[in-house]
C-alpha cells in the first residue's frame, strides 16, 4: 500500500481544492496524478502553472509532446506515458511518431527527432551537453529561445514523473489501454571488433 494519499476534493488540503477543481474544468476529470500532488499544495500549484507556462512558449502542441514524452520515457514514467500518448493523439502527431516516442526509438520527422535527441541529451547529462549537440539543435531551425523552454517542459516531468516514482500513482481508467512498459533496448555488441 502506498505511502500516499490519492486525494478527493473533500480531502485534499484547502489550498489543493481550487487547483483540483481548475484541473477537472480543464480536463473534465482529476488524473490520480494532481490527486497525490494535491498532498502538498505548493507542488500542485508548480506543477498547474508551469504546465499552463509550457503551453505558451514558442513550441508547437506536437513539439510540446515531444519533449514531454522523451522525458516521460528516460524516466521511466509508466503513469505518464499513457497519457501523453492521449494528448499526442489529441495534438494529431503522426501514430508512427507516437509509437517512436514509447519505444524510445529514431522519429521519421527529422525536427522532431533532433527535438527528441536533444531533450534526452539534456536529461541524461543533467544540462551538460556537448557544443555540438546545441549546434545540431540549432541546425534544424530552433532557436535559442526554444532550447531554454525545453528546459521548461523537462522541469514540468521532473515534477510529475518524480511524483509517480515515488507515490506509485495508480493509472486513470481513461489511459487504461495505453498502458506501458519501458521497453528493453539492445546495444549491438562489439564483438565484432578484433
Amino acid at each position: 500500500m502506498s505511502m500516499f494519499q490519492i486525494h478527493t476534493e473533500t480531502t485534499a488540503p484547502e489550498t489543493s481544492k481550487p487547483l483540483l477543481e481548475q484541473t477537472k474544468k480543464n480536463l473534465g476529470m482529476i488524473p490520480n496524478l494532481e490527486r497525490v500532488m494535491a498532498e502538498s499544495p505548493a507542488l500542485l500549484e508548480g506543477y498547474v502553472h508551469l504546465w499552463e507556462l509550457f503551453d505558451t512558449t514558442s513550441l508547437s502542441q506536437i513539439e510540446r509532446q515531444v519533449v514531454y514524452q522523451t522525458a516521460n520515457f528516460e524516466n521511466q514514467c509508466e503513469y505518464c506515458v499513457p497519457w501523453h500518448t492521449k494528448l499526442a493523439q489529441i495534438a494529431d502527431m503522426a501514430p508512427n511518431e507516437i509509437e517512436a516516442l514509447r519505444q524510445g526509438t529514431e522519429m521519421e520527422d527529422p525536427r522532431l527527432e533532433s527535438l527528441r535527441q536533444f531533450t534526452k541529451s539534456l536529461i541524461l547529462n543533467r544540462g551538460k551537453i556537448a557544443e555540438g549537440e546545441l549546434k545540431a539543435f540549432f541546425a534544424v531551425g530552433y532557436s535559442a529561445q526554444q532550447a531554454l523552454e525545453v528546459i521548461l517542459g523537462i522541469a514540468v516531468k521532473t515534477m510529475s514523473n518524480y511524483t509517480n516514482s515515488i507515490a506509485g500513482t495508480p493509472l486513470d481508467k481513461a489511459v487504461e489501454k495505453l498502458r506501458w512498459k519501458k521497453p528493453i533496448i539492445s546495444m549491438q555488441s562489439n564483438t565484432d571488433a578484433v
